[in-house]
C-alpha cells in the first residue's frame, strides 16, 4: 500500500480519532489517505489553533492528540503548541510535511530543518526516510508522548516517502501500566506524615486524573488533612470540600500562603517546578527547608509519577515515585486522623480566604469588576461545565475565586502560560465532551490572537460560549508596569466591534451594557444552540487593591 495509507492505518491502530490541522502541498497524499479513514480531519484556520486543540484533547483523554501541518511556515506555526504541550504534560503528536528528500524539484524553497527546530521542544522528533519504518516510528512516537511525563513528539513525512509503496506490517497498540511506588518509601512517607504537627496537602497538575481525584478525596476524608491546589490542579477534589483552603494563584504573599508558611510538612502530590511553584525552598544551614519571608519551615514529600526535578527552589526530603493514585491509596490504608495534628490555624486562614473571594462578588458597578465576572460565570455553569481560560490577569481571578467542582473543569495553562490558547482549548474540550457546557474565557488581547477559529467552531456546528473580557489593553502587563513604578506606555490598543465580528462568522454576538444584564446573557448563551460570543467591558482597577494592598494589611490579623 501507499506509505501515507500505512501511516494513517498505524494511527487508526493507535486509536486516533481526530487530526487537527492545515494540510499543504506536501501533505496531499496524507490528505488523500485520510479521506478513506475513520479518523476525522478537523480543518482549522491556523496551525497554532490546531496544536492547542490537539493538546487539549490529549490533556482530557490521556490519549495522544494529533495535529498536522505542511513544511516551512506551517511547521513553524506549531512551535508554540509544541512548547505548550511539552511544558503542560499533554500528549501530542505533530505531523509535518517536507519536500522530496530523494530528488530535489524546487531547490531549497521553503525548506528549513524542522526536525532540529523541534528537538528542544519535544520528547522525540524524527524524519521518516523509508516507508517501511512508519509502523515502528508511529508506535514509538505514541509510546513516548504518553509515557510519564507526557509531552510532545514530532514526525516529518516527506512528500516522496508518503507516495512510495510499502508492505510493512503494523504493530498492535500497547499501553503500559505505571509502576507502583516502593513499599519502604511509602512507609517512610507514613512516618513523616504521622510525625508532623501541621501537615498540608498540595495538589498539582499531574493529579488531575479521575482515579487520582477519587483516591485523594478518600485520603482527605479519612485523614482530615487540609489541602490546597495549584492553578492546574483545580478540581481534582471538589473545591466545596470543607478541608479546601484555596488555590495558589500567586507565587507568594497571597492569603493562602499564611497556611503554607505555617505548615511543618507539605505533601506535594502531582506538582513539579514547570508549573509556577506555590512555595520556594532554599538550603538552610542545618537542613533543607522551605524558606518564606516569615522564615517558617517545612519538609516536603514529593509524590508523583516521576522523581523530583532538581532545582534551586525545590528539593524534597522524600521522593515517592510511582502511580500517584496507587500511592495515595496505599497511604490512605495506613493513615487516619492523628490527634497530634493541629489544624486550628488553617481553619482561620480558610475563613479569611472564603471571606476574601466573596468580597464584592455582587458589586454591580460598570464596567464589570473581575470578582463579579467570576461569580456570575460560576453561578451560570453546571458542576460538570468546562471553562477554558486564556492568559491574562483574569486567569488569576478565576484561579483564586472560581470553585471547581470536578477534575478538568477549569482548563488553564500555568506552565508555558501562552496567550491565544483559550478559544482553541475550549473547542478541543467540546470535541471530547460534546454534551457538556463549555465556555472559553479570554481577554481581548488573547482572543484576537486566534479569533479566526470562530469560523471553525461555527463550521463544526459547536454549541460554545466565548466570553471576551475587554479592557482595550494588555492588562496584566499594564498592571505589572504600574506595580514596577513605570510610566503607562505602549500597551493600549483598539478593538473591533466584537458583536459584529462574531456575527460575520455566523456566530451570535452579545454585549453586556449593564452589569445586571450579565447573568441573563450568560444563561441565554449557554442554553442556546450555536456559537455565542459575549463582550464584557471589564474594570481591572481592583487588581492592586485586592491582590496587593489588602494582603499587606492581613499580616497582623493572621
Amino acid at each position: 500500500m501507499k506509505a501515507s495509507d500505512l501511516f494513517v492505518r498505524a494511527l487508526e491502530r493507535e486509536g486516533v480519532e481526530y487530526i487537527f490541522g492545515i494540510p499543504g502541498e506536501e501533505n496531499l497524499d496524507m490528505l488523500d489517505s485520510l479521506n478513506d479513514s475513520s479518523i476525522k480531519l478537523i480543518l482549522t484556520r491556523h496551525e497554532q489553533g490546531a496544536g492547542f486543540m490537539a493538546a487539549t484533547y490529549g490533556r482530557l483523554t490521556g490519549k495522544v492528540g494529533v495535529c498536522m501541518a505542511t513544511l516551512g511556515p506551517g511547521a513553524t506555526n506549531l512551535v508554540t503548541p509544541a512548547a505548550y504541550a511539552q511544558l503542560g504534560a499533554m500528549p501530542i503528536l505533530m505531523i509535518t510535511g517536507q519536500k522530496p528528500i530523494k530528488k530535489s524539484k524546487q531547490g531549497r524553497f521553503q525548506i528549513i530543518d524542522i526536525v532540529e527546530m523541534m528537538r528542544p521542544l519535544t520528547k522525540f522528533t524524527k524524519q521518516i526516510v523509508n516507508g517501511h519504518n512508519i509502523p515502528v516510528l508511529v508506535r514509538e512516537a505514541i509510546r513516548l508522548a504518553q509515557e510519564e511525563r507526557p509531552g510532545a513528539v514530532h514526525l516529518e513525512l516527506p512528500e516522496d516517502i508518503a507516495a512510495e509503496e510499502s508492505e510493512a506490517l503494523l504493530y498492535e497498540a500497547a499501553r503500559s501500566r505505571r509502576p507502583s511506588a516502593n513499599p519502604k518509601v511509602i512507609g517512610s512517607a507514613v512516618e513523616m506524615i504521622d510525625a508532623a504537627k501541621m501537615p498540608l496537602l498540595l495538589i498539582g497538575a499531574a493529579a488531575n486524573r479521575n482515579r487520582t481525584g477519587r483516591a485523594l478525596s478518600a485520603f482527605v476524608d479519612k485523614t482530615e488533612i487540609p489541602f490546597f491546589n495549584t492553578q492546574m490542579g483545580k478540581g481534582v477534589i471538589d473545591e466545596r470540600h470543607p478541608k479546601f483552603l484555596g488555590t495558589a494563584a500567586l507565587s507568594a504573599h497571597d492569603y493562602l500562603h499564611w497556611a503554607i508558611n505555617s505548615a511543618d510538612l507539605i505533601i506535594n502530590v502531582g506538582h513539579d517546578v514547570i508549573e509556577k511553584p506555590p512555595f520556594f525552598m532554599e538550603a538552610g544551614e542545618m537542613d533543607r527547608t522551605v524558606i518564606t519571608p516569615e522564615h517558617s519551615t517545612a519538609k516536603v514529600i514529593h509524590i508523583n509519577n516521576f522523581a523530583s526535578i532538581v532545582d534551586e527552589v525545590y528539593f524534597p526530603q522524600l521522593d515517592v515515585v510511582g502511580d500517584i493514585a496507587g500511592t495515595i491509596e496505599a497511604l490512605t490504608a495506613k493513615l487516619g486522623r492523628n490527634e497530634n495534628w493541629d489544624f486550628t490555624y488553617y481553619d482561620r486562614v480558610k475563613t479569611e480566604v472564603e471571606s476574601h473571594v466573596q468580597d464584592k462578588s455582587e458589586y454591580e458597578g460598570f464596567p464589570v469588576i473581575p470578582q463579579h465576572v467570576v461569580a456570575a460565570v460560576r453561578e451560570a455553569m453546571p458542576s460538570d461545565g468546562i471553562i477554558a481560560l486564556d492568559n491574562g490577569v483574569y486567569k488569576i481571578w478565576f484561579a483564586r475565586n472560581y470553585k471547581a467542582h470536578a477534575p478538568n473543569t477549569v482548563l488553564l495553562d500555568n506552565a508555558l502560560a501562552t496567550m491565544g490558547a483559550g478559544l482553541p482549548s475550549a473547542m478541543g474540550a467540546k470535541i471530547v465532551h460534546p454534551d457538556r457546557k463549555v465556555m472559553a474565557i479570554a481577554g481581548d488581547g488573547g482572543f484576537m490572537m486566534n479569533s479566526q477559529e470562530l469560523e471553525t467552531a461555527v463550521r463544526l456546528g459547536m454549541d460554545l460560549v466565548v466570553l471576551v473580557l475587554r479592557d482595550n489593553a494588555y492588562g496584566m502587563i499594564k498592571w505589572k508596569q504600574a506595580g514596577a513604578g513605570l510610566t503607562d506606555f505602549g500597551l493600549d490598543y483598539g478593538n473591533p466591534d466584537f458583536v459584529k465580528y462574531a456575527e460575520s462568522y455566523g456566530a451570535h454576538g452579545h454585549r453586556v451594557e449593564a452589569t445586571a444584564d450579565l447573568p441573563g446573557i450568560l444563561k441565554k448563551a449557554l442554553d442556546g444552540p450555536g456559537v455565542h460570543l459575549i463582550e464584557v467591558p471589564v474594570d481591572y482597577s481592583e487588581n492592586e487593591r485586592v491582590l496587593i494592598e489588602e494582603l499587606n494589611a492581613l499580616t497582623a490579623k493572621l
